[in-house]
């Protein structure tokens, strides 16, 4: 199974920036989708966004407009450009896909008020 590392967290005030990435162990350019998630203290795990092998983004809809999610199948690798953070986006972030590959640690995104 494909194992992924998450890296790019960190603490950031309100209405910062950070750019978190996610590399795949293996090809990605046959997964159906690469996906990021996020589970925040006390919260079930959520899917944040996703992009298709076609290009179709989804975002949820307490990130659009400020989360931006893009590939680089060279790199294997896959991004999350966050802006305009808020105290809510504080959440362990994961990356997976479709075909799921093995959970990561994670990487620790903390935004301060």
């Amino acid at each position: 199974q494909v194992q992924v590392v998450e890296s790019g967290g960190g603490v950031v005030q309100a209405g910062g920036s950070l750019r978190l990435s996610c590399i795949y162990s293996s090809s990605i350019i046959n997964f159906n989708t690469l996906d990021w998630y996020r589970q925040a203290p006390g919260k079930q795990r959520e899917l944040v966004a996703y992009i298709a092998r076609s290009g179709y983004t989804h975002y949820a809809d307490s990130v659009k407009g400020r989360f931006i999610i893009a590939g680089d199948n060279d790199k294997r690798t896959m991004y999350l450009q966050m802006s305009s953070l808020k105290p809510e986006d504080t959440a362990v972030y994961y990356c997976n896909g479709d075909p799921e590959t093995n959970w990561g640690q994670g990487t620790q995104v903390t935004v301060s008020s």
